[in-house]
This record gives C-alpha cells, structure tokens and sequence, in this order.
C-alpha cells in the first residue's frame, strides 16, 4: 500500500451505490488506507455556504430562493474544494455525479486540473435483500447503538448492550415501500453513468450484499492498484 505522502499523483475515485449499500462505511475505509477525502455533493455546498466563497455565495443564494443549485455552480464549488491543501492526496465523489452530462463536465474540470477519475466503483445491490437489510434497521434512542430485526437483535430483548437503554426508534423513511421507491429511482439515475463509464473502461462493480470486510478488500484492491501504477 502506497503512503499518500509519496505518491506523484492524486487518485480521485467516484462511488455509485444506493442508499444502504454501505458507502459511508467503506469511503470512511478508504479515507483512513489511503488518505483520500470523501466529498457529497451536501458537504460541498454547506461548506462553500460556509466558507462564504464565490460559489458558496451563489449556492447560498440560489438555495435561499428554494431553486435547485444548478450543475455549473456545483461545478464551480468542486472546483474550489479541489483547490484545498486536503485533498492532495486524492478524492471519493459521491453524489456527483448523476447524469452522464455532469460527468462529461467532471472530465473537462479534472482535465483543467491535469487529473482524471481514475476509478468508478459500483456497490451493486440485491433489492429484495436491500429492502430487509435496509427496512429491518433500528437503533437505541439514548446511544444510537444500531441494531437489526434479523441480523443484529439485543442480547436482552429491547434493552441495548452498549448503554442498558430501553427505548428504540426507527427512522421513518426505514420501511419497505420507501425503500424500494429508492431504489427504482437510484437505478434510473444512475444507469447513463454506468453505460457512460463502462464505455471509458473505468468502471468496476463489486458485491455490497457481501461481508464488509470483504468489500473493503475489494474496495482497497482496486485503489492499492492505482497507487502504485
């Protein structure tokens, strides 16, 4: 595994999965292997909002009269978090982009840059699985250790090992008909992007229904590869 300190060139990797796949988790993974840096499309603009920049300024505004921030401002705030002495190391794009015209603009914008996206990592899902590992969650209301119906249930009946805690809640987007509601919308934004990217020969798919160990392996693979090329 290559240190990110020695490295000649950044490695900007962008990760495709639905909600539940695990994303979150594995970028964290990858973050600490490899000294990348996860950017979602909200913390980019709440933190250009937040930093008052020129593109946080037009964000803001635009966000102020409920419209929807539009691809070249978001564009323009990736511009200047990539600008940022944190990201040398390389990035994890996730939520940009979501249409194959953004990521024909994201290939002009790290082209300016002299970088590229080097890798496109696909989190591919098992729906039905996904609906039960995904409408099955609930977590403890004091701690918010997490639990599951099916996978992971406390070892006293609804009590929570970490804290003793009594009362559970689940989110109310947690059920099955929502769920599948995302997914069927997750699947449609996010098909030009794997025909646009499988065309390019960047894109790698890989088992999310799998251990997490295991996906990391996976994941940590493909990006040890492109540190060292």
């Amino acid at each position: 595994m290559t240190d990110a300190a020695t490295r000649t060139r950044p490695v900007n990797l962008i990760l495709l999965g639905p909600p539940g796949a695990g994303k979150g988790t594995q970028a964290r993974m990858l973050q600490d292997a490899f000294g990348l840096v996860q950017l979602s499309t909200g913390d980019l603009l709440r933190g250009a909002v937040a930093a008052g920049t020129e593109a946080g300024l037009a964000a803001k505004a635009v966000m102020e009269r409920g419209e929807l921030v539009s691809d070249a401002i978001v564009l323009n705030v990736l511009r200047e978090r990539l600008a940022e002495p944190d990201v040398a190391a390389g990035i994890i794009l996730d939520g940009f982009p979501r249409t194959a015209g953004q990521a024909a603009a994201l290939d002009d914008l790290m082209g300016a840059r002299g970088q590229q996206i080097d890798a496109v990592i696909s989190l591919v899902v098992d729906d039905e699985a996904m609906v039960g590992r995904v409408s099955g969650r609930y977590t403890c209301a004091s701690c918010g250790e997490g639990y599951h119906d099916q996978f992971k249930q406390p070892a006293a009946a609804g009590a929570c090992d970490k804290c003793g805690g009594t009362q559970m809640k689940r989110r109310p987007d947690d059920n099955a008909e929502t769920v599948r509601t995302r997914l069927n919308a997750y699947h449609a934004d996010t098909a030009p992007l794997i025909d646009y990217y499988a065309a390019r020969g960047t894109l790698t798919e890989i088992d999310a229904m799998a251990e997490i160990e295991v996906v990391r392996q996976g994941l940590a693979a493909i990006v040890g590869n492109l540190t060292t090329a």
